[in-house]
């Protein structure tokens, strides 16, 4: 791997900072679009929007025009007040969810931090005795105490035990499924895609059969949308290919373009089961994170940015089927989420490579490939996804092949054909890598 750095940002990188997350790849510092750079200049696709976080890419101009007005005006107030950017966000979280009028929204500063504060709802759903919370197996949900348990990763439980007590985790099947819900269980957490674990989808049928034995037992329905959420699947929230409403639903990452927020949502009965004092944030809801989030999601809206994620993603699959590598064993994922389950476990390999390409992806474990690139992509920077792909293929051992050449016509058919001039161009042929593509535009 040969991405450039300086000595000094990396000394002062590792005399500085904890190393929980390992050695940074590279020292980025700015970016546009679905784009950015180094210290060095060097360009990267950035295909991965901060694992998920970038809906808009970079230095989107509606994003810093709302946090340049809010900053000027107001940007805390602590949660002794309100503010009308957080009523805004969420009557608009309410209406994008389904929650409606019964609905209810709680704000804090990730995804983590949701899935907290659904881990103290759940164990407020006690009636009838109830004392389990069911959640999967290789699922994840964050790594504070309570959101670490929900995770169904026993390596990153282990150096923290003893967990909070009372979790447990099943197998990713309907069976499994139906021989755990019955009425000693609490909640049901589920991932409908799980990112971390490589873009696993879940079963077909899956959340609806949850959502039908849930309802019977008087189960809470919890979703982890905080990966799937905000339109990355290609639908605002990734739980309406099931045509059906959780009971609560936590949300993060893309919601407010890179800012830290995250927020809960209940729905119906579950609203009434949070009480004054139970819970709180002092930065939760501030007016600055959520004047960002009301900016992203208005734009999301505005320019359809659910449907290109939706037409983005078949496109790309589409695309990245038809370099036929048989590296590629598996396409996983919906929307602009997508997993690529390989052949060989050299998915770090294939990632380093990728860098050293000018492409930002992610090895989630080292048989599979994430990828989660801004919704604003449009054929540009497909066709540059391609090309740079492409590279890395080959330079881990797997050039793509070109597909062999149609037979050579007949002279009279020749004849008749037009010159090659005429020709369409087609989304086969890469365009050149762009270097500062219009942030705005999705088309």
């Amino acid at each position: 791997m040969s991405i450039e750095t300086t000595t000094s940002w990396v000394d002062n990188f590792n005399e500085s900072l904890m190393r929980t997350m390992g050695q940074p790849l590279a020292l980025l510092t700015h970016g546009r679009g679905a784009f950015v750079w180094d210290e060095n200049e060097k360009e990267y696709l950035d295909f991965l929007a901060g694992i998920a976080v970038n809906s808009l890419g970079h230095a989107h101009p509606v994003l810093v025009d709302a946090l340049t007005r809010q900053v000027s005006t107001l940007a805390h107030v602590s949660n002794y007040f309100s503010t009308r950017p957080q009523l805004e966000l969420a009557e608009r979280l309410k209406r994008l969810t389904g929650a409606g009028p019964a609905g209810r929204v709680y704000f804090c500063n990730s995804g983590a931090e949701a899935n907290e504060a659904a881990f103290k709802l759940a164990r407020l759903n006690r009636a009838g005795g109830r004392s389990k919370i069911v959640a999967l197996k290789n699922s994840f949900h964050g790594r504070t105490m309570g959101a670490l348990a929900l995770t169904g990763k026993p390596d990153m439980q282990s150096p923290f035990e003893p967990m909070p007590s009372g979790v447990v985790h099943i197998d990713s099947t309907i069976e499994a499924l139906e021989a755990s819900i019955d009425d000693t269980v609490s909640a049901l957490f589920l991932e409908p895609i799980k990112g971390e674990a490589g873009v696993i989808n879940l079963p077909e049928g899956y959340l609806a059969r949850a959502r039908a034995l849930t309802e019977q037992h008087g189960v809470l329905l919890i979703l982890d949308e905080i990966q799937t959420g905000v339109g990355r699947t290609g639908r605002w929230f990734n739980y309406e290919y099931a045509g059906i409403l959780p009971d609560a639903v936590t949300i993060a990452k893309g919601m407010a373009g890179g800012v830290p927020i995250g927020s809960l949502v209940t729905f119906g009965w579950a609203s009434d089961l949070f009480q004054r004092g139970m819970h709180g944030s002092t930065f939760g809801g501030n007016p600055l994170a959520t004047a960002a989030a009301n900016a992203v999601l208005g734009e999301i809206e505005e320019r359809d940015l659910v449907g290109n994620a939706e037409r983005r993603g078949v496109q790309l699959r589409d695309r990245i089927a038809a370099l036929n590598s048989p590296l590629i064993g598996e396409i996983r994922g919906q929307g602009l989420l997508i997993g690529l389950g390989l052949t060989e476990p050299i998915a770090l390999k294939l990632s380093a490579a990728a860098m050293d390409a000018g492409l930002i992806i992610n090895a989630a474990n080292e048989s599979s490939i994430r990828m989660a690139p801004p919704l604003i992509i449009r054929d540009l920077e497909v066709d540059a996804f391609v090309t740079r792909f492409t590279a890395a293929l080959a330079a881990v051992g797997y050039p793509v092949v070109p597909a062999p050449a149609p037979a050579a016509p007949d002279a009279a058919a020749a004849a008749d054909a037009p010159a090659a001039a005429d020709a369409p161009a087609t989304a086969d042929a890469p365009a050149p890598a762009p270097t500062t593509p219009d942030a705005e535009s999705a088309s």
